[in-house]
């Protein structure tokens, strides 16, 4: 099985867009697999739009692959979405990778928006199939309880073709989710044990719905830092983590040298898990810059050796 390692901003860490792209060129050039955007719409803390940053990095690219982690679908219109991701798909030459999700019930984005939480389960799903049938057909009709479509088409289609659905969350709904129509599952911060549990579950529902779902086309993540839990910041990062998720931060984060974070990795390996979003932490730009040199430097090396890629099919 092999390792594919991306990098991800959840919060936007840096002092601007110069040094945003002093990163993403240093990912392209140093044979990062993909970069990642987390999802959030409103909030204090400084966050990129997902839809908008793909845009952005499918022109300032050429090699690599991205994706957003994950774009929580009640919260935008399906149809405009579909066309948005193919779009981007198109122009890019096909590397984008669409991850989908519920979207966490204590996000602002609820209130902000007068979106009912109650309905979230049943609008993505809705969502998912309006979009996957956008993708794939001429003339979409659909009707549901919150969406209603009559002979709608989007083109251009998606460069790929079977454009990846990545599907995001834990619970049994995301499981069954992911079985139905997805073509790959991403971990919300599960530890290793668990997403262990959750990739076997969706391994079970996916052959009851008739479907397999590639064995390299489970994901997961954490941050990283080169160095001590003491450096400015990182113990401070892991225990916001602790009390905004009120999970051990540990399995979050790997602190130390190469062989602490290769080892978190092969945790996840062992579970079943081969694709990985790895975040880097830093005081400031040059800080940042400087961890994800020592990634691409002294683990991605060890991580093809220990873990070669197989040939790229569809997905991921």
């Amino acid at each position: 099985m092999g390792v594919g390692i991306g990098l991800g901003c959840a919060e936007f860490p840096f002092s601007g867009a110069a040094a945003f792209w002093r990163w993403v060129d240093m990912c392209e050039a140093g044979g990062v697999d993909s970069i990642w955007q987390s999802d959030r719409i409103v909030g204090r803390q400084p966050f990129l739009e997902s839809m908008t940053t793909m845009a952005a990095l499918a022109g300032r690219t050429r090699r690599i692959r991205f994706g957003m982690n994950v774009v929580s679908l009640t919260f935008r219109d399906p149809v405009l979405l579909a066309k948005q991701c193919a779009t981007v798909d198109m122009l890019s030459e096909g590397r984008l990778l669409p991850a989908f999700g519920i979207g966490s019930p204590l996000a602002p984005e609820w209130e902000a928006l007068g979106i009912d939480t109650k309905t979230r389960g049943r609008k993505t799903d809705e969502c998912l199939d309006i979009i996957r049938s956008l993708w794939r057909e001429e003339s979409v009709d659909f009707s549901g309880t919150f969406y209603q479509l009559k002979g709608v088409t989007i083109t251009p289609k998606p460069v790929q073709p079977d454009l990846p659905m990545w599907i995001g969350g834990s619970t049994d709904a995301a499981i069954r989710r992911t079985a139905r129509i997805g073509t790959g599952w991403q971990a919300a911060g599960d530890p290793p044990a668990e997403a262990g549990r959750i990739v076997a579950a969706i391994k079970v529902a996916a052959r009851e719905a008739g479907r397999s779902i590639d064995e390299d086309h489970y994901g997961a993540g954490f941050a990283f830092y080169f160095g001590s839990r003491d450096a400015p910041g990182v113990g401070r990062a892991m225990d916001a983590y602790a009390k905004r998720t009120g999970r051990d931060a540990k399995h979050a984060f790997a602190i130390g040298d190469a062989d602490a974070i290769l080892a978190r990795i092969a945790e996840y390996v062992d579970a079943g898990i081969s694709k990985f979003i790895l975040r880097p932490l830093g005081s400031d730009d040059d800080a940042l810059l400087a961890q994800t040199r020592l990634l691409i430097e002294q683990v991605l090396p060890r991580a093809e050796t220990r873990w070669p890629r197989r040939p790229k099919t569809d997905g991921k």
